[in-house]
């Protein structure tokens, strides 16, 4: 039996109708089916995947096959039991929702080839305003190396791994982890590995975000993500030895992972849940936030982790009441040194560094921060506009600025109106709806709302905050015969953000059926 160049693995339960265009994405690669197999495991679904698994199986005895489990709880023993059956020379994996472009395992296999390279990562991009780091994707580079790219913040394991590599360290996923189980199999496989490479000349990957956000990742909760990232850590501290090659890993899960169990939502846990979480984040900091990590967190990861390191739960609370209650702190000069008060700050009771709450370096981004106090739309449907108004607690923030300006994106503002009083500034911006519709891809975008200012120390700009989130209705916008649908919510850190989707019988189906029960009754 001829060896396949490549064995792609679907660990697959409950996607669908999402997996069929997966699948199919899949059989019509350019490749060719004879130089590929499928592995996909169903991990005892429900509705109807495992049918179309069989499906496809039928359709293509010779490329794909199926396994039937009871289900496990999350993608590491389907992943694991594919890859004990995957032949090819290397191994792709797909989440079951996602899609490829229709030459990526071609290219991916040529490249590898080519370079010798033990794992090859291609272009991805996010479906439904998923977010996707793009970092890494900013050129095609024959080389890359974990500690020193910005590779750390793209560890999902949707690459392609030479299987001899993944054989020869017997890889494999950690069944203990329901949330980021692919995170120590790529980290090791790229430790590991000869040679890492990127590939940025094509649009390899289409990462979805399910309409019906049922994706194990978008509903897990703090103590299922707080063991997670124990795990993660504790794992890359045993495979890399302290110093700067660690913290370029850890770094990553200081600043994601661990940072978003104390974003705005922390408030809305239980006491007892709180605690447990603070008490997780402490010791985490404890053993692995050095100086030099703590040094490269933006503020807000910088001072809530701090605050859970050596604060009470009272003081980490008061910290993030302050951005998702209140809004932006005011500014302490001393001397040449810029510092944000918030709550802690020079406390007489309290012990807490200077330098946790210091700015200086992002004098011009600190200027920049405001809060949103409303968010509306204008005109009729041929020239609306969605009008934002924001607030600087900087009342001399205009004689500060050469120039202020607020964005969607890259989008500015067809109209910019300012004011200050003794209290602050405020901003008052318009969005055309034609000129945010441009360059749209089939996938959708997610376009944070910024404030930008130049100083003559320089320009700095910074995502404008939420923090009473106002209800404002979407809409459906007509550009040319494409309907999109124009959204202003809030991401994970409070940050207004427009996401901009275009409107497809899919996206219409799926909605239609979470309104109505199954059989239309």
């Amino acid at each position: 039996m001829t060896t396949p160049d490549v064995t792609v693995v679907v660990a697959v339960y409950n996607t669908m109708p999402y997996l069929t265009r997966c699948l199919t994405s899949l059989v019509e690669q350019s490749i060719g089916r004879d130089r590929m197999e499928i592995v996909a495991v169903d991990d005892g679904s429900t509705d109807g995947s495992g049918r179309e698994l069989d499906r496809f199986a039928r359709l293509h005895p010779d490329t794909v096959r199926v396994v039937h489990q009871p289900n496990s709880g999350g993608p590491a023993v389907p992943s694991n039991r594919a890859l004990d059956l995957a032949r090819g020379r290397y191994v792709f994996f797909i989440g079951a929702d996602d899609y490829l472009g229709p030459e990526a395992l071609a290219r991916l296999v040529a490249a590898a080839d080519r370079w010798g390279s033990d794992v090859v990562l291609g272009r991805t991009l996010g479906v439904n305003s998923r977010n996707i780091h793009q970092a890494i994707f900013a050129s095609t580079q024959e080389q890359v190396d974990l500690f020193d790219s910005a590779l750390p913040w793209s560890l999902s394991n949707t690459k392609l791994f030479r299987r001899e590599l993944i054989e020869r360290y017997a890889l494999r996923y950690p069944v203990d982890m329901p949330v980021g189980s692919d995170q120590p199999f790529t980290i090791e496989a790229c430790v590991r590995a000869n040679r890492i490479s990127v590939l940025a000349d094509y649009d390899y990957y289409y990462a979805v975000k399910r309409l019906n956000a049922r994706n194990i990742t978008y509903r897990s909760r703090h103590i299922e993500r707080l063991r997670c990232v124990e795990s993660l850590m504790t794992f890359v501290a045993g495979l890399i030895e302290p110093g700067k090659q660690r913290d370029a890993v850890l770094l990553r899960h200081f600043a994601w992972e661990t940072a978003r169990l104390l974003e705005d939502d922390f408030l809305k846990l239980e006491r007892g849940v709180q605690e447990q979480v603070h008490a997780g984040v402490r010791s985490l900091a404890e053993r692995y936030l050095t100086d030099h990590i703590r040094g490269q967190l933006d503020l807000e990861g910088r001072l809530r982790i701090s605050m859970a390191q050596r604060g009470s739960l009272d003081d980490l609370l008061a910290v993030i009441r302050q951005d998702a209650e209140r809004g932006v702190p005011a500014t302490v000069v001393a001397g040449d040194r810029w510092y944000a008060a918030y709550p802690g700050f020079r406390d007489a009771n309290r012990d807490f560094p200077d330098d946790w709450f210091e700015v200086t370096e992002s004098a011009a981004d600190w200027l920049a921060k405001c809060d949103v106090t409303s968010i509306g739309w204008e005109g009729t449907e041929a020239g609306r506009v969605l009008t934002v108004t924001a607030r600087s607690p900087r009342s001399d923030l205009l004689a500060l600025s050469a120039e202020v300006s607020m964005s969607v994106g890259d989008t500015p503002a067809t109209t910019l109106e300012t004011s200050a009083d003794a209290t602050g500034t405020t901003i008052r911006a318009g969005f055309p709806m034609h000129p945010l519709l441009t360059r749209i891809g089939p996938g959708g975008e997610l376009r944070s709302v910024l404030v930008r200012v130049t100083t003559p120390e320089g320009t700095g700009s910074a995502p404008v905050r939420v923090p009473r989130r106002p209800t404002v209705p979407r809409m459906i916008h007509r550009r040319g015969v494409r309907l999109h649908l124009i959204t202003p919510t809030t991401n994970h850190k409070g940050q207004l953000v427009v996401a901009i989707t275009p409107v497809t019988p899919r996206r219409v189906i799926a909605r239609l059926r979470r309104r109505w029960p199954q059989g239309g009754k």
